[in-house]
């Protein structure tokens, strides 16, 4: 799958999950936290929407992604799409009327990828509750003074890949990005692999 396609469809399911899941959440319940789903991800609290591929399922409907707009999609669903105010300035970048456009093939690889992240923090730290967070769309955890996850793609580095950033920087050949570590997913990619790098990153966050 190119490169360019992935990126399309990130930036679509990115600004549903910042303007139509969880700024209306946040509105209702007063949270921005989201989770990874069977096929995707969803809301932890009204509304209860979910994204799974290349579809936004609301109460009754199951919504395509795929040459639409926020804004379409919230008067779809009845809700006043928009991002949570005032915080953070991160975030998708796209606005309500922005065009949607998202591939359902990467939007299953995307989707893989929050799943394989899900399953390798829960696996590593037991209690872990990952969250994926709209701002920067990535689920993780933080642990003591390091944060550990998967991001789908950003301007850093295209493609998925699972991270390690240590809140304090840390010297030596596995820190390789300017937060601390990263390496790409590969396509299918499983989870053993992700939970073997980021332990390792983990063993040598604490070693210093």
């Amino acid at each position: 799958m190119d490169t360019e396609t992935v990126v399309r469809t990130r930036r679509a399911l990115h600004a549903v999950a910042e303007l139509v899941l969880a700024g209306p959440q946040y509105r209702a319940c007063g949270t921005i936290r989201l989770r990874a789903c069977a096929g995707g991800f969803a809301t932890t609290g009204e509304p209860r929407l979910r994204v799974v591929g290349a579809e936004l399922i609301g109460p009754g409907q199951a919504l395509s992604l795929e040459r639409t707009t926020c804004t379409a999609l919230g008067a779809a669903l009845g809700i006043t799409t928009g991002a949570p105010a005032g915080l953070y300035r991160d975030g998708s970048g796209s606005g309500d009327d922005h065009p949607i456009e998202a591939d359902p093939s990467a939007a299953r690889r995307l989707a893989h990828c929050f799943a394989l992240g899900d399953a390798a923090l829960r696996g590593l730290f037991v209690g872990a509750d990952p969250v994926i967070w709209p701002e920067h769309f990535d689920i993780g955890v933080t642990v003591g003074d390091v944060n550990y996850g998967v991001s789908p793609g950003d301007a850093f580095q295209p493609e998925p890949y699972a991270y390690v950033g240590p809140h304090a920087p840390r010297q030596g050949g596995f820190w390789n990005a300017p937060f601390g570590a990263a390496r790409t997913i590969p396509e299918p990619g499983g989870v053993a692999d992700v939970m073997a790098f980021l332990d390792r990153g983990r063993r040598l966050a604490t070693d210093g």
